[in-house]
């Protein structure tokens, strides 16, 4: 009986070693597709067993169910995607190949999509693949399906969601897809969908009206795009949405009250678009809201008052519009959780609200661009965690008693009250012995303020201080030399000042202009806000401080004396601005050191002497001014240089050559030089003695009467002269006869 157990342990046991053993079919075809990859780690696809091999599953039959190989650094050695080699697996439920390299073409009509009739989850995301989508999905079976950020291309088919009946997740957002959003979306997938991702393509068109009927829907995303038109009213019908996220279209029209249907909406992004009209009064119901995004926009109208009923608010961005209104009527306190406040560049009057302070989890504040009152409170340190405060362009006053306060902030890393305060002067101290506050700080911007006083020395103790505008403001007295011992200053822009004295020669030790080393290997941090800039009608969004290129910019100042040779240390400065001051001496030869400069502004000086003509080595420079000054000589002659106009040369009256209209002419003295040299080698050649005819001729006639002078003279020479040449010519005859007979001996024969 034991025998007989054993006997039936032994049958099971092997009837359950086989149970999963793959298909052989399945198995070549799984060895085939690895033949065509190559990775990082190779896969280990050597046993019997294609079940056990890695990223692998099989149902009870035996057939691969599970195709999983995420993250393995796959990469395809031909050229197209070897769907041939997994159309035998018909069994495949879920494909993950997601965050590969792989690299190539998938043809629509191949039978990768065709034969895989069980497919649950189709994962081809983070890879380079390309190709157009197919005419539909490959299964009725299909819930996620995510081929984000690739290379497809061409337009979604109007049928590819003929059989979506259960599908529930679709990605496709960065590729380059073009034409609309097909409308059959919604209205021929299953009622489940919950995630729709178009964002980052090139979709044209307008939304069309469906995606109401996308009742579960709890993601839609479509940003970054060229979408146009008004959002579709049946959108307010999915009353499930969380995320609405449609940013850097061409959307128009107004958001509809309608919105606030969509209770359960925790993110609204709908900044860089043309809306109109006013923000929707009864916004506050959103209760769930977190994030809302609509700066960039024409909204106008006041800030409606429930939105301080938004209690769940972490990030608030309303600037760039039209809106109005006075802001110290809103109550931001009830805002406990809000993170990040940007209400910029609108037309908000009022006092600075205090309410603001109340909100302790802030770290980004920006009011800049608004016309508002008033002055900073102590209160403000109770935000322990604020790093960015914007509040230019307003008219704030009392900047010292501002300075002191926030002195005490150390978590600050970017503050800008540019053309924010109306004249003051800068606090020489900030009022503590033991100076420790800014210590963080990254941006400086107190620029067109009307600052009277001196650079304050307080300046010289913020060491991670990158960035330093104090322009257009009264600031006198002379440069300090302290500033070329901010290690990481990379940005300073003194402009339209008063300042006098000369350049300290410590300003051209800066680490960050000089050390390549330096300038890499410092961190450069993100921002909780961008900065804008523009490039003419292109508008950048800007996270880091890396932004701003190194630069000094000195202009319109008093600024006297020569410019010190030291400045040719100084190999990663970009830009140079020395114009409008009294500089005199040389333009030094040791500024076209500065490799990578791409403006040199040296005009309305009294510079002297040439151009040095070593400046055409700045290879990449874009523009160069040396106008009203008293250079003189020739314009080095350079690609560069001639590539500029002449009014960047003007004011010079001793400078001549291209571009100027001016041509260069020798100079009098040289003139007469030549002039003279010419004339003495005439007179020189008019007194000298042909030597070289008069001794050809004395040698001609010495060797005529050296020959025939004795023959002339002595008759026995003359006998003796012409026997011999009787001699010769019988030899010659009798050697000229000999000859001719031998000859026609020779013919003979």
């Amino acid at each position: 009986m034991a025998n007989g157990f054993l006997v039936l342990l032994f049958i099971f046991s092997t009837f359950s070693s086989n149970i999963h053993a793959c298909n052989q079919p399945e198995r070549s075809s799984l060895q085939t597709f690895a033949l065509t990859l190559s990775a990082s780690t190779p896969l280990n696809w050597t046993s019997g067993d294609c079940c056990r091999w890695e990223g692998i599953t099989c149902n009870p039959g035996g057939s691969v169910t599970h195709l999983s190989l995420p993250s393995k650094g796959l990469k395809l050695k031909g050229g197209n995607f070897p769907s041939s080699s997994l159309e035998n697996l018909t069994h495949l439920t879920h494909l993950n190949l997601s965050h590969n390299s792989l690299y190539g073409l998938i043809e629509p009509s191949s039978g990768f999509f065709l034969s895989l009739s069980h497919l649950e989850v189709l994962d081809l995301s983070y890879n380079l693949l390309s190709g157009e989508l197919p005419v539909s999905l490959p299964s009725i079976n299909i819930q996620i399906v995510d081929l984000s950020n690739n290379n497809f291309h061409g337009a979604i088919p109007s049928s590819f969601f003929q059989q979506a009946s259960n599908l529930t997740s679709f990605s496709v957002s960065n590729n380059t897809l073009s034409g609309t959003i097909p409308s059959s979306v919604c209205l021929n997938s299953s009622p489940f969908i919950r995630l729709l991702d178009f964002s980052f393509n090139n979709f044209n068109g307008s939304i069309s009206q469906g995606i109401g009927e996308c009742s579960q829907l709890k993601v839609f995303r479509a940003g970054n795009n060229n979408l146009s038109g008004l959002l579709p009213q049946d959108i307010y019908n999915a009353t499930m949405l969380e995320e609405v996220a449609l940013p850097f279209n061409l959307l128009n029209g107004v958001i509809s009250d309608r919105i606030v249907n969509l209770t359960n909406l925790a993110i609204l992004d709908l900044h860089f678009n043309q809306l109109s009209g006013m923000i929707p009064l009864h916004i506050g119901k959103l209760s769930k809201l977190k994030l809302l995004f609509l700066h960039f926009n024409n909204l106008e109208g006041s800030l409606p008052p429930s939105l301080m009923n938004c209690t769940d608010l972490r990030e608030l961005n309303l600037g760039i519009n039209h809106l109005e209104g006075n802001i110290s009527t809103l109550n931001f306190s009830r805002l406990s959780k809000l993170s990040k406040l940007d209400l910029g560049q609108n037309q908000l009057t009022g006092i600075l609200p205090s309410s603001l302070y109340s909100c302790k989890s802030l770290r980004a504040i920006r009011l800049s661009r608004n016309d508002i009152e008033g002055e900073i409170q102590p209160e403000i340190l109770s935000l322990t965690s604020l790093s960015f405060l914007s509040l230019g362009f307003n008219r704030l006053t009392n900047i010292s008693r501002a300075m002191r306060i926030l002195g005490r902030c150390k978590s600050l890393v970017f503050l800008s009250f540019a053309f924010g305060f109306q004249g003051g002067e800068l606090p020489a101290d900030l009022g503590v012995v033991d100076f420790d506050g800014l210590q963080n700080l990254r941006l400086l911007s107190l620029d067109d303020c009307g600052f009277t006083g001196q650079i304050p020395v307080w300046l010289s103790k913020l060491k991670k201080l990158e960035v330093l505008d104090m322009s257009f403001n009264s600031i006198t007295g002379h440069i300090p030399s302290w500033l070329g011992n901010l290690p990481r200053l990379n940005f300073l822009n003194l402009e339209s000042n008063l300042i006098s004295g000369e350049i300290p020669k410590e300003l051209c030790r800066l680490p960050m202009w000089i050390s390549e080393k330096t300038g890499t290997q410092e961190d450069d941090i993100e921002l909780e806000l961008p900065v804008y800039g523009s490039r003419g009608p292109t508008v950048f969004v800007q996270y880091r401080l890396s932004y701003f290129p190194p630069a000094m910019d000195l202009k319109s100042n008093n600024i006297s004396g020569i410019i010190p040779i030291e400045i040719g240390q100084l190999r990663l400065l970009r830009h140079l601005d020395l114009s409008n001051n009294n500089f005199s001496g040389n333009i030094p030869e040791q500024i076209s050191n500065i490799k990578n400069m791409e403006t040199l502004y040296l005009s309305n000086n009294h510079l002297s002497g040439k151009i040095p003509s070593s400046l055409t080595r700045l290879n990449f420079l874009k523009d160069f001014n040396v106008s009203y000054n008293n250079l003189d000589g020739e314009i080095p002659t350079s690609t560069q240089l001639q590539s500029f106009s002449a009014s960047a040369f003007e004011g010079n009256p001793k400078l001549c050559g291209a571009p100027l209209p001016t041509e260069c002419q020798p100079t009098k003295g040289k003139d007469a030089d030549n002039n003279n040299n010419e004339d003495s080698m005439e007179d020189e050649d008019e007194d000298q003695i042909p030597w070289l005819h008069v001794s050809v001729i004395l040698g001609f006639i010495l060797g005529f009467w050296g020959v025939c002078g004795p023959l002339v003279l002595k008759k026995k020479w003359r006998y003796a002269y012409f026997e011999v040449l009787d001699n010769a010519q019988n030899r010659i005859y009798v050697m000229v006869i000999r000859c001719i007979a031998k000859m026609q001996r020779r013919l003979r024969s």
